[in-house]
């Protein structure tokens, strides 16, 4: 549109040669016009390109691989027991607190009948229950959180030594509520070898590791560990060192200790009591999907 409007500017010009001229330069305008947005379509890789000379090259491999979190360090283990420590007053473990409390004194008058119909003499139920004192056993449950820590650690692997740093919180959490706990009561087990059956730190201490499980993996994937703790405390009724309402109890220590050291975001359930019509309290449980 521009050539033609020039065009026919100069033909109604007074001389040829000033026709000519223009035709020119109407002739030589539209290569300027052509060339400038071939210069504009070859300046945006320029700009793409000093970016790339500048970048780090080192950079995108740092954000392929997350960095270990601080606190899976040894140090930050004890650090972060202090942390713990003070989260215990938290409002849902006082609720759990009071629930495994109120379990405990409900199977109490179940407690001398349950031991002795599980209490019997055949192989095949010795042989079950025989490995739960071990699997249930604070040092063998160290020993596999110091393997899964390690593990990770070696293997750079943040999520896995994570898991096993949080385990080992929630054991230790667990020995320093149980084993004043059982001084304070001083209950006679069943079998009279001592007074320190209440509460069951082998059902405690196992319910902590499968409760960790349970906020680092999902419900779904810390099923075999609630089943192991499960184990571990009925194995402790067959063999006579527990009452039923020593492993309830040592279960809600354990669940306090567990969901008390995992300080991540993860599948959350909150505690309220409610008024019942007509009298009493209820416990109403919310349970908040993990982000």
């Amino acid at each position: 549109m521009l050539a033609i409007t020039f065009l026919i500017v100069a033909l109604s010009g007074p001389t040829v040669a000033a026709q000519t001229q223009q035709v020119e330069a109407t002739l030589q305008a539209p290569q300027t016009q052509t060339q400038a947005p071939q210069e504009q379509t070859q300046a945006p890789p320029q700009q793409t390109q000093n970016p790339q000379d500048t970048q780090d090259p080192n950079k995108p491999a740092e954000q392929k691989e997350p960095p270990t979190p601080e606190h899976t360090g040894i140090r930050a283990l004890f650090a972060n027991l202090v942390v713990d420590v003070k989260k215990l007053p938290a409002k849902p473990n006082l609720y759990l607190a009071g629930i495994g409390g109120g379990l405990a004194a409900v199977s109490h008058p179940a407690d001398s009948g349950l031991n002795i119909r599980l209490r019997n003499h055949y192989n095949t139920a010795n042989k079950v229950f025989a490995p739960g004192k071990y699997v249930g056993n604070t040092p063998e449950q160290i020993a596999m959180s110091l393997g899964t820590y390690a593990y990770g650690r070696i293997t750079h692997s943040p999520k896995v030594s994570h898991l096993g740093n949080d385990l080992l919180q929630a054991q230790i959490l667990t020995e320093m509520l149980v084993e004043p706990l059982k001084y304070a009561t001083r209950r006679e087990r069943p079998d009279g070898s001592d007074r320190r059956s209440f509460p069951s730190g082998h059902a405690a201490v196992t319910f902590a590791s499968a409760t960790v499980l349970e906020r680092h993996l999902g419900w779904r994937k810390s099923l075999l560990g609630y089943s192991i703790a499960s184990y571990v405390a009925a194995s402790r009724l067959h063999d006579n060192r527990h009452y039923l309402s020593d492993v309830v109890f040592g279960a809600a220590v354990g669940t306090i200790a567990g969901r008390t050291v995992v300080h991540h975001a993860a599948d959350y359930w909150a505690f309220a009591p409610v008024s019942v019509p007509g009298g009493g309290v209820a416990i109403l449980a919310t349970r908040t999907a993990r982000r």
